[in-house]
């Protein structure tokens, strides 16, 4: 098994704002922020509401914060779409108040989400982010060009380098970009009154207050749902274990969302919108009002929550990292390109 080569340094994000320029456009890049996150979980569940929605997003559709996510991308390096009409969006996550945190260019969540042309239903495929795969070499031929962890395609070319290395590792061209910042479900969770996690064992949080959650269903407001979300080192398949936290997190979210009359109550809905404060980019080409409207009748029972398959974890070199299952990836995101919805579901089953 070959040794990586020394880790390449990682970029920082920390580019300072002058204060009197941060204080006069705060308000309105807050409220810009709050309507983006909450409108893009609605458009992902695609519940109803979608008029409710459009009435805000109408407004701030235009002046949305968008990435470039694909104009350094060689065309003649991506895969063809297969299917007419699916869509796959690659959600990249972070969370920038996780005490474990160390780095503002990381990027700790890989979700590529399937929706098929039919639009009946939607499959959400965790990449671990420590898989093991090619990352192409960056554009400025610094960093890349060998095998890495998934996550340090992020660190070493931003949004274009993640998404040539999600296409070259799946074959799977991806059509949109969004960009979440999960630490902001705790203001969403809270803004629904909570929501309902079942936790698979008992076992006591790394993080202070060290609260400890208890086997079986529970109810949790957004600071203990988030602690829940990080959880990893107590369990034998550590990042496996958060990345199914998350998941559950998520799905609570969008239960809560679709049954608690939010989308149907202007006073729900507003209120809904002003507690959450994260922060959400798309890409260019991404209208959050069309994919609405088109999953409007998507319920949250027609969601699937799937991992990329692997053969577990290992090292290479002094890296802990994730092998991903080579047969089983190619015949799995074969099943994605086909738009085969039950081979997806069956073959994302660890």
């Amino acid at each position: 098994m070959p040794t990586p080569q020394s880790a390449e340094p990682e970029p920082t994000t920390d580019s300072p704002v002058p204060q009197e320029q941060e204080s006069a456009g705060k308000p309105r890049r807050r409220w810009r922020r709050i309507v983006l996150v909450s409108l893009l979980v609605v458009a992902l569940i695609g519940v109803g509401g979608v008029v409710a929605g459009g009435l805000y997003l109408r407004s701030v559709e235009s002046d949305i914060e968008r990435v470039d996510a694909f104009t350094d991308v060689p065309e003649e390096s991506r895969p063809q779409a297969v299917t007419k009409g699916a869509m796959n969006i690659l959600i990249l996550g972070s969370d920038t108040r996780d005490p474990e945190s160390t780095s503002g260019s990381r990027t700790d969540t890989i979700i590529l989400a399937h929706l098929p042309k039919d639009r009946s239903s939607a499959q959400f495929i965790s990449i671990p982010r420590d898989t093991w795969v090619p990352v192409p070499r960056s554009r400025d031929g610094n960093h890349g060009g060998r095998d890495a962890k998934v996550n340090a395609a992020y660190a070493w070319g931003g949004v274009p380098l993640m998404v040539q290395t999600v296409e070259k590792f799946t074959g799977v061209r991806v059509d949109h970009v969004a960009m979440v910042d999960f630490a902001g479900f705790k203001e969403i969770i809270d803004a629904l009154g909570g929501v309902q996690i079942t936790s698979e064992k008992n076992f006591t949080s790394i993080h202070p207050p060290f609260r400890t959650f208890t086997q079986g269903p529970q109810r949790m407001d957004g600071e203990a749902a988030l602690d829940y979300a990080r959880q990893r080192k107590q369990f034998a398949d550590g990042d496996f274990a958060r990345i199914r936290h998350q998941q559950q997190v998520i799905r609570a979210i969008l239960d809560k969302v679709s049954s608690g009359g939010i989308l149907t109550s202007p006073g729900k809905l507003n209120s809904f919108l002003q507690a959450t404060s994260d922060s959400v980019s798309v890409d260019k080409s991404l209208s959050l009002l069309d994919m609405g409207t088109e999953l409007r009748g998507l319920r949250s029972g027609n969601l699937s929550f799937l991992t990329s398959p692997t053969k577990g974890t290992g090292r290479v070199g002094t890296e802990s990292v994730v092998f991903a299952d080579a047969g089983r990836v190619k015949s799995f995101y074969d099943s994605v390109r086909r738009d085969a919805v039950d081979e997806i579901i069956s073959g994302g089953k660890r």
